[in-house]
């Protein structure tokens, strides 16, 4: 399996999406006069168990895309808190196993003891879920503080008509997330796709953070609603700015508004909602793009 950097040219990319796609027979039903039936073959995104395995103890399986595991990999680590920094990993490697992947990380020796410690923590706590203040706190973590950019809605709306484009996956299944990094004038400078909203924007932090990370003048677009663990993410990333194709929680909102990040949903072509603007982030409408 190949390990491949994402491309904007939707032509060139989808000829290098092998590992992240699959062929298979389906029925088209036509009708309602008359109803029959073609045989065709269709796209479909794949979608494998992915094993996170920190110094050799595994901590997560996901459910992902099979590419860009690297950045995923690295993505998941920083903005679940269990890197703080990029450089406390040594070392990455992606396995092929028998039932799926694993990506086996080398992490500094204090990191795997915090992870460790949490991990015992969870492993004895008992009860009903999220039913109890302590429960509760353990959910919604602490979130980092951000700067928010000064965006034109212009920008916003320059980068949301171009993302499509960069959806080599979407347009060749229709069953994937993009997650688009986008710089001040709202120009599509990175993006990563997979079947989980989550795992799109964990892969696009990943490579962010191989790049020495985000800008401040440029903002996330993400093709999903922006949920609480969007806007967290995006914060422990240093993202200031996250727009979003649906709507916002309300504890979304919540914490952006604890983060300082400028939140904006419904963005569709001509139209946008500002669920929360920074007092020093003010959108310039009139902006030259």
């Amino acid at each position: 399996m190949s390990r491949r950097r994402g491309t904007s040219r939707q032509d060139a990319a989808y000829a290098t999406k092998g590992a992240a796609l699959a062929r298979r027979p389906v029925e088209v039903r036509r009708g309602p006069s008359g109803w029959y039936a073609d045989e065709v073959e269709d796209v479909l995104a794949r979608e494998v168990p992915v094993a996170l395995v920190y110094n050799g103890i595994s901590h997560a399986v996901m459910m992902a895309t099979p590419e860009d595991l690297e950045d995923f990999a690295l993505g998941f680590s920083l903005s679940e808190g269990i890197l703080a920094h990029p450089h406390e990993c040594y070392d990455l490697e992606v396995r092929e196993q028998a039932r799926g992947l694993a990506v086996h990380l080398t992490v500094a020796s204090r990191r795997l003891a915090e992870l460790k410690a949490r991990r015992r923590s969870l492993a004895g706590r008992t009860g009903c879920g999220l039913c109890g203040t302590e429960a509760l706190e353990q959910a919604i973590r602490p979130i980092a503080r951000v700067r928010a950019p000064a965006l034109a809605d212009v920008a916003i709306q320059r980068a949301l008509a171009a993302l499509a484009d960069h959806q080599a996956l979407q347009a060749a299944t229709g069953a994937t997330h993009g997650a688009a990094w986008c710089d001040g004038v709202g120009r599509i400078r990175l993006v990563r796709e997979d079947v989980g909203r989550h795992n799109a924007l964990d892969k696009l932090i990943g490579a962010l953070a191989r790049e020495g990370g985000p800008s401040e003048s440029g903002f996330a677009l993400v093709s999903s609603r922006a949920s609480y663990e969007m806007v967290h993410k995006s914060a422990s990333a240093g993202i200031g700015a996250l727009v979003a194709v649906s709507a916002a929680t309300a504890l979304a909102v919540e914490q952006a508004r604890e983060a300082g990040l400028l939140l904006v949903g419904f963005a569709r072509p001509g139209r946008h909602l500002i669920y929360h603007r920074p007092d020093a982030a003010p959108l310039a409408a009139q902006a030259h793009a």
